[in-house]
């Protein structure tokens, strides 16, 4: 058991996988965050958050400096995750540009 976690692109029916992570907490930190902002209740477990342009930035701009976040079964960030999270803001940026939603999502 752990924290998977998944990026999607959608668009209409179509949905493409953009990201994976195992066990990146403080990333789910982050993400956990956003969805209570705004306005998620319970546990930010299997639950899709939408990410806007503005949170991609967001990511981008605090990401070198994300605080610890840790979880029941969460596990702990890798610095290998470092690369898979850069390319996945890159590429988040241009499937919204080209008119997809992006999903995250996690399982614990």
């Amino acid at each position: 058991m752990g924290l998977d976690q998944y990026a999607f692109a959608r668009k209409g029916e179509e949905q493409l996988d953009i990201a994976y992570w195992r066990k990146h907490a403080n990333l789910e930190g982050w993400m956990a965050n956003l969805y209570a902002e705004r306005g998620g209740q319970g546990d930010f477990n299997c639950t899709e958050l939408r990410l806007f342009e503005n949170d991609i930035i967001a990511l981008e701009e605090v990401y070198d400096g994300l605080e610890t976040a840790h979880g029941f079964f969460w596990g702990a960030s890798e610095k290998e995750d470092d690369d898979t999270t850069k390319t996945f803001i890159e590429d988040a940026k241009s499937f919204i540009a080209e008119g997809y939603e992006i999903v995250y999502t996690s399982w614990w």
